[in-house]
């Protein structure tokens, strides 16, 4: 029996509807270096190493808004997903491709 994921995998076209419809908190885990060449617009910068070593601070918000991780291609967001659900968070999403596949769909950063 596999088990589920506490957390939904999530192209990047309905990344952007979710965004769009402006009832997702999106947090970018990369490292700052990473942010600073450039970032899905509206994301908060929350390095994957401040979530994990400081869960409760790092991600604190309101547990029943939905969260949408992203990294530069959807495996540091897979981790962050899972600290998330481990803190009672119920709608967790992740980007798979993450920021890369973002540009390369030719979709806008932000600097």
């Amino acid at each position: 029996m596999q088990l589920q994921e506490p957390f939904k995998r999530i192209d990047i076209e309905e990344a952007k509807r979710l965004m769009a419809d402006g009832k997702v908190r999106v947090i970018d885990v990369r490292n700052p270096d990473e942010w600073a060449g450039g970032h899905v617009p509206d994301a908060t910068l929350i390095p994957l190493p401040q979530i994990v070593n400081n869960p409760e601070v790092s991600l604190a918000g309101d547990r029943d808004q939905a969260q949408l991780f992203i990294c530069a291609v959807g495996e540091r967001s897979a981790v962050a997903c899972e600290v998330a659900a481990h803190l009672g968070y119920k709608e967790i999403y992740n980007m798979q491709g993450g920021t890369n596949g973002w540009v390369k769909a030719g979709n806008p950063i932000a600097h």
